[in-house]
């Protein structure tokens, strides 16, 4: 919302021709940016003695010394157009000023300055007012004293005010959990005037809705309830589905840890089926092993999961799989600098190349994932040797 000194619909061809003319050479300036000779213009109306222009000069003054940074002289202003008690002018400074203390966090004022709005009578201009009132109650906390405010810039029949209010009080309800009464002014907003941000909260609101009936599901395929008239606890194929879609619902929501917290109790459910379909679930795309590697042939019946499959899993569930890619193509990116360094520089002594090859094979060591890569090619090494104690010791390649 943003006040101005245009035009009244209250004006009309009269007396005083040459403070009309003044007042339309200060709009004129002002608009082109010569702000300090636009407030001299509108001063010598103010200090001219026009009883018609009076008004309209004293706004104009306002917004171009608001403008030029000169706030106490702005609402100084602003006060002169309002003890006018134009019927035009005089609400539009009040709603200036109280846009003015908003801006500095000066609740009280612009409490006083909205008010002196709406006891102004101009209709045009009430529901901004009610606007601002409901956003000022809110910060104080005071929902009853919001709530009616919020009413009223819904139903004022102005259409922008209207989506504006809608998608501010709207936004606030869903952040509180009360979804159902979000959907409905998110549609009065809508009935008012179309609005992108409407239609995006009514698309979250939704959402709620979904992560409400998955978390019903969920909820009695962990109890084992039977709801009314099944006869059957929660098939499987049906608790995984939920679990899969709350969890990915809760992280499109942003609340990661509820996410995380539903795909780990799906996997440790007490039925053995649901649980095996959460993880399957889990694990959709994942990179399969080809049991036809000559790796697989050696690994036999031992579990061929690789050691890094625990990471990736927890990353999916608690939606960092970004996070964990970020720090593969990081620890990939400084692995290739340290070798590539020594054959850049045309260095071709063991010495050197020993040291790059240290530096590359310690660099995973920096990453929580690191550990296990280290500790998975000492039991690899020690298979192949054939050997029942280590090849390497405890904690290689770190420096003891």
């Amino acid at each position: 919302m943003t006040a101005s000194a245009g035009p009244s619909t209250h004006d009309a061809a009269g007396d005083e021709p040459e403070f009309k003319s003044l007042c339309d050479q200060a709009r004129d300036l002002a608009e082109s940016g010569h702000l300090i000779r636009a407030a001299q213009v509108y001063e010598r109306v103010v200090e001219g003695g026009s009883r018609r222009y009076l008004p309209l000069a004293a706004l104009g003054l306002a917004v171009v010394r608001h403008d030029m940074g000169e706030v106490a002289a702005s609402r100084a202003a602003a006060r002169t157009a309002i003890g006018t008690g134009h019927p035009e002018f005089a609400p539009r400074a009040a709603y200036h000023m109280a846009l003015s203390y908003e801006g500095e966090g000066d609740a009280e004022r612009a409490g006083a300055a909205w008010r002196e709005v709406l006891d102004s009578g101009n209709d045009r201009y009430g529901p901004a007012a009610h606007y601002g009132l409901a956003r000022l109650a809110e910060e104080r906390g005071d929902t009853a004293s919001a709530q009616e405010h919020w009413q009223r810039a819904l139903e004022s029949g102005s259409p922008e005010i209207a989506a504006q209010a809608a998608h501010d009080y709207a936004g606030r309800l869903l952040a509180r959990g009360r979804s159902g009464a979000a959907e409905s002014v998110v549609r009065r907003g809508l009935e008012s005037s179309e609005h992108a941000g409407l239609r995006l909260l009514l698309g979250a609101v939704h959402v709620e809705h979904a992560i409400s009936a998955f978390g019903t599901v969920v909820a009695e395929a962990e109890t084992g309830a039977e709801p009314a008239g099944a006869g059957a606890r929660v098939a499987p194929e049906v608790a995984g589905g939920a679990v899969e879609l709350l969890a990915r619902l809760l992280a499109v929501r942003g609340d990661a840890e509820a996410a995380e917290r539903v795909w780990t109790d799906g996997l440790a459910h007490g039925d053995t089926a649901t649980a095996d379909e959460v993880r399957t679930r889990l694990r959709r795309g994942f990179l399969a092993p080809d049991p036809d590697s000559a790796e697989q042939e050696d690994a036999g019946e031992e579990d061929t999961q690789g050691w890094w499959e625990p990471y990736v899993e927890a990353a999916v569930a608690q939606n960092s799989a970004p996070m964990l890619t970020g720090e593969l193509f990081v620890a990939l990116n400084q692995m290739y600098t340290h070798l590539a360094l020594p054959l850049a520089r045309g260095e071709h002594d063991a010495t050197a190349l020993r040291r790059a090859v240290e530096e590359a094979v310690r660099t995973p060591g920096e990453y929580v994932w690191g550990r296990a890569l280290h500790d998975d090619f000492r039991e690899r090494l020690r298979l192949a040797a054939r050997s029942d104690a280590p090849v390497l010791p405890e904690g290689w390649p770190d420096p003891e």
